[in-house]
């Protein structure tokens, strides 16, 4: 049982009994006349399940302040109602010729309770399974490796006196008792294993000053579990091992205990306070140089802070529920596109490695209905499809505009140019469409106008996007929308269903055909 005697815990629990012993025979005699007490006054009840170690209240503060406090709790309300006596998982005694097995379920069971109870399927049930075991919230009865099997292999819960949200931090000294102790009894059941007996070993070498004492206790713990009832002996021993496997895994097992460094860092991240001279009058009217100093930081710091929550305000805030709905949109409009959802006629490039579907898209006469759909998804996809983008080409040459999307093309050129020839392909750039007397002039605002104008003291290969961005949304709002409702687009799209539906008559008229010739 863990004692939690060094200084550290203690600080960390407030303990409600306490027993005053100078020696072992006192300690012995004291846990031997509570634990009459005990029999006495709950004879005739049913065996307590709960350790028999002295009982400890964790304070409020301690818990939440813990990193993983709230996934405890989380994984803790799982547990009770896998608790639960009618609705949980099936607890029970099991029975074999010699020995009685108390109160274990089975991997099967719990795999299956959690995929009716969770709606989750047996992958992901098993998943918070061994999740949930690695944290010691139940453990298999016969293996140190904390991991769940879905098959006949027996398991047990843990009680809650040793749950991760009572902030247990356990010494060395409490390995050292337990380890000592399991020595003591049987040796069949409760040998050591090998990695624990080199443990033991290393811990007698550091402890050999107080190694007597530790002794005693282990002598005490070990007296007192004696007396207990046979099976709940049983329960209580593998409780307590398993409490140890989380807090002292056994070599190549993970330890859940182990704190993030950037979680505990957040816990416990100190909040700089402004100065109390700034909110009280200081005595005399002038503030020590180092006052003075801390006031002028304190007020930096508060500049910042009002800086970044006005940052905040200004920054666009979208709801989850939108952009899952945006999500889905987009997976619904590109599914018929992509080769892994909607099998294409010819071989997946994805997997076969052969471009023969990309480069029959390119060599065919006629141009798909589904590619010219596609077109309609955004200016984007028009204008990365080279037949779209000849169209949209043709219809702002029709509307006067066509030097917005030849000032854009131009600028995405710029990016892609070596740094020794930017500065005079900028100057070419604004005498063709911004300067006064531009042979091509662009509609942009004063806004943008003044700003590229300002970045042409420092050409570089981005000194336009302002201007190429208020292009592109002018293109994007007006003339898109325009092409999409254009008779030139829906003559297009209705051409190219007229060609493919004249094509697919007159293939299934030759096929015929041919059939009825064979036939013949």
């Amino acid at each position: 049982m863990v004692t939690m005697n060094s200084e550290k815990s203690a600080c960390r629990r407030k303990p409600v009994e306490k027993s005053s012993s100078s020696s072992s025979k006192k300690t012995t005699e004291h846990i031997e006349e509570v634990d009459k007490k005990d029999e006495d006054a709950h004879a005739n009840d049913s065996p307590d399940l709960s350790p028999n170690t002295p009982t400890y209240n964790v304070t409020a503060s301690c818990a939440e302040d813990t990193p993983n406090y709230l996934v405890y709790k989380k994984m803790e309300s799982i547990v009770e109602k896998m608790l639960d006596e009618f609705t949980g998982v099936p607890v029970k005694t099991v029975k074999t010729f010699m020995t009685k097995t108390p109160s274990v379920f089975t991997g099967t069971d719990l795999i299956a309770w959690m995929m009716k109870s969770m709606d989750i399927d047996d992958q992901e049930a098993l998943h918070v399974a061994h999740l949930m075991a690695s944290h010691g919230y139940f453990f298999p009865i016969d293996d140190h490796c904390l991991t769940v099997k879905n098959d006949n292999t027996f398991y047990r819960f843990q009680t809650p006196y040793f749950w991760p949200s009572n902030c247990w931090e356990p010494e060395n000294t409490d390995y050292a008792v337990y380890l000592c102790k399991r020595t003591m009894q049987n040796k069949t059941r409760l040998e050591l294993a090998d990695y624990e007996a080199e443990n033991l070993a290393r811990l007698q070498k550091m402890f050999s000053r107080k190694w007597e004492f530790i002794f005693m206790q282990a002598e005490a713990q070990s007296k007192v579990d004696k007396k207990r009832d046979k099976l709940e002996r049983k329960v209580l021993d593998s409780q307590e091992r398993a409490f140890w496997d989380v807090h002292r895994p056994m070599p190549g097992c993970v330890n859940t205990t182990e704190l993030d460094i950037k979680k505990a860092c957040r816990s416990y991240k100190s909040v700089i306070q402004p100065s109390k001279h700034l909110h009280l009058g200081v005595a005399g009217g002038k503030i020590s140089p180092s006052v003075e100093s801390s006031a002028t930081s304190s007020i930096e710091f508060l500049q910042k802070e009002i800086e970044t929550l006005k940052d905040r305000l200004d920054k666009p805030v979208i709801k989850v529920s939108k952009v899952a709905e945006a999500l889905i949109g987009y997976f619904e409009q590109y599914m018929e596109y992509d080769p892994f959802f909607t099998q294409p006629e010819l071989t997946n490039p994805w997997i076969s490695d052969s471009p023969e579907m990309w480069e029959q898209e390119k060599l065919a006469k006629e141009i798909s209905t589904r590619r010219v759909r596609r077109w309609a998804f955004s200016l984007q996809e028009l204008l990365q499809d080279p037949v779209g983008r000849e169209q949209f080409i043709r219809f702002l040459d029709k509307e006067f505009s066509g030097e917005n999307l030849k000032f854009w093309e131009t600028v995405q050129e710029l990016k892609t140019l070596p740094q020794k020839d930017v500065q005079i392909k900028v100057e070419e750039i604004w005498r063709e469409f911004l300067d006064t007397d531009a042979s091509c002039p662009i509609n942009v605002d004063s806004r943008s106008y003044e700003i590229t104008k300002k970045h042409l003291e420092k050409p570089d290969q981005w000194c336009f996007d302002v201007a190429a961005a208020h292009v592109y949304h002018l293109m994007k709002s007006d003339s898109y929308s325009r092409y999409l409702r254009s008779e030139m687009y829906k003559d297009f799209l209705n051409g190219s269903k007229k060609k493919t539906s004249v094509k697919g008559i007159r293939s299934i008229v030759s096929f015929t055909g041919r059939r009825d010739t064979a036939t013949s």
